[in-house]
């Protein structure tokens, strides 16, 4: 990922893009070609390993073991127009992105087993429902049902080399133009009040 310093994050930046962000492709080099899939992603404590899961019936899993693997998370994503910049007036400027990713290199390993499975679909179902009293629980499901479910899915673990993110938040524009530029996305649609609020921050 090629990136300015001033918008790279650290370690602790770039896992909370994958946090906040909660999914992402996966990519491989398949027997055809370059092949994906797009999956929930929780990472461990030490930021070691992700893990996730596919459909039994997606054939990403059959080739992947052991496999280079890029994983491409987005967070955040919007336009951004030059007409924002209160700077116009003085020297041009060109439309740009401002954007939040991240993208993790390791290796892929299936797991094709049923209680490896299972413990991961009741870890990432707690990772992503949280602690509240109204949180969803897989115990709480027919347990039989639950292993059928199960059984019609793959874990995935990816061994984690190296995770890299960047936030490029119109850090390179003068104050007066990020701080619009922020207002602006604020005022928007979703996607845009999502980049709005990493600009509180970056």
């Amino acid at each position: 990922m090629y990136t300015l310093p001033s918008f790279a994050l650290d370690d602790d930046g770039a896992a909370t893009v994958l946090a906040r962000a909660g999914a992402g492709f996966l990519v491989h080099p398949g027997p055809e070609g370059l092949t994906s899939v797009f999956v929930p992603l929780v990472l461990s404590a030490d930021r070691r390993t992700l893990t996730t899961h596919v459909a039994r019936a997606n054939s990403w899993w059959r080739e992947a073991d052991g496999a280079p693997v890029l994983v491409l998370v987005l967070d955040a994503s919007s336009y951004v127009s030059p007409r924002w910049y209160p700077s116009l007036a003085e020297a041009p400027a060109v439309p740009t992105w401002n954007y939040v990713a991240a993208e993790v290199r390791g290796v892929v390993r299936v797991h094709d087993d049923l209680d490896w499975v299972r413990r991961q679909v009741v870890d990432q179902t707690r990772h992503f429902e949280g602690d509240g009293s109204d949180a969803w629980r897989v115990e709480s499901v027919d347990a039989d049902y639950v292993e059928r479910m199960c059984r019609a899915i793959v874990g995935v673990e990816i061994e984690v080399s190296s995770i890299e993110a960047k936030a490029k938040l119109s850090q390179n524009r003068p104050d007066e133009d990020r701080l619009m530029v922020r207002t602006r996305l604020a005022a928007g649609d979703d996607a845009q009040r999502r980049t709005a609020s990493w600009m509180g921050d970056a």
